[in-house]
């Protein structure tokens, strides 16, 4: 492990407070989901955003890549899209000796921060076209092999899976997301800063913060961040009580859970509230930092069994009952 002078730690939880204040002026509300967001692109992985069309999603991301000095671009996911469309493709020009040869042209995936829009509206294969990016930092089109900008995030959107005209998402693009972030519906309040700020002529310009190497370095700190031997007990319990048939998963978990948490979900919790940490201005991981990550970080991890999907319970319960019940084990 690195050692961090403490002058970078405070200019790093510095920048992260400036980024979030300045994407604040913007965008209304949301600031639990903004949280989960920069946590998320912190740590260095993904985050998919679920909510109602009109609750400002794509312009969320949007703002935030306008906050940092990255590479942007937008990929709308419809059911033509094909996966050359995201990717790049091979194309025949001629040299300069008016031969020809295979050029390969870059899709919109080459940008340090892609938002692929409700990608949930484009079939199971072009969506599978983002599993190698986003697990490798590579796309591979016909044998070759193209390393991705640094840093690369992928921001997604979807709608709710059971409104018309969408596909599910596989298991495995699923679990590369590090966070699944709820965006929910604005108060009243809310909704009049809304209009205040979008329907008449008062315009806010959002200002870049940070550069893509201060992104990187962020991210390097964050690593850097301690966990200790009783934090991470209470991850490791944690990921283990969402599986029915360990001794530590509360009765909802035995009852309504087909599948629990891999270890993948264990590296994302601690990745994430290593983030948080930096964030509160702490030099190490407290339990609170574990709970409050939990839900952004397992609730697509967690698979319901046939009976729990009947109920109508959701994961976020689950997880609540599982935090719960190791809190009572080992008490915070």
């Amino acid at each position: 492990m690195e050692i961090v002078e403490e002058n970078e730690f405070w200019e790093a939880q510095n920048s992260l407070q400036k980024i979030k204040q300045e994407i604040q002026s913007f965008i209304v509300g949301q600031e639990e989901a903004l949280n989960q967001i920069l946590w998320s692109m912190f740590a260095g992985g993904h985050a998919l955003l679920e909510g109602l069309p009109g609750v400002g999603k794509t312009m969320m991301i949007k703002t935030i890549s306008d906050a940092m000095s990255l590479t942007f671009s937008r990929v709308q996911f419809t059911p033509d899209l094909m996966p050359a469309d995201i990717t790049g493709t091979m194309m025949i020009e001629p040299d300069e000796n008016g031969k020809q040869q295979f050029v390969f042209h870059r899709g919109p995936v080459f940008s340090n921060i892609v938002l692929a829009d409700e990608i949930n509206r484009a079939t199971p294969k072009t969506q599978s076209a983002l599993l190698e990016a986003m697990g490798e930092k590579t796309v591979t089109v016909v044998g070759k092999t193209e390393q991705l900008p640094e840093p690369f995030i992928v921001l997604a959107t979807q709608n709710p899976i059971d409104l018309e005209g969408t596909y599910p998402l596989p298991e495995a693009q699923v679990d590369r997301f590090l966070c699944k972030i709820n965006i929910t519906y604005p108060t009243k309040e809310e909704l009049r800063t809304i209009i205040d700020r979008t329907v008449t002529n008062k315009k806010e310009s959002i200002l870049p913060v940070i550069s893509n190497l201060d992104v990187i370095q962020i991210q390097k700190l964050a690593s850097n961040i301690l966990v200790a031997e009783e934090m991470l007990d209470f991850a490791i319990n944690t990921i283990m009580a969402t599986h029915p048939d360990n001794e530590l998963a509360p009765d909802t978990v035995r009852k309504y859970v087909r599948f629990g948490s891999g270890p993948r979900g264990l590296q994302s919790m601690i990745k994430v509230a290593k983030v948080r940490a930096l964030m509160e201005g702490r030099f190490n991981v407290s339990i609170g930092d574990l709970k409050q990550v939990a839900l952004p970080v397992l609730r697509h991890r967690i698979f319901l069994n046939f009976e729990g999907e009947a109920s109508g319970i959701t994961t976020d319960s689950l997880i609540n009952d599982v935090l719960q019940s190791i809190s009572e084990e080992q008490p915070a």
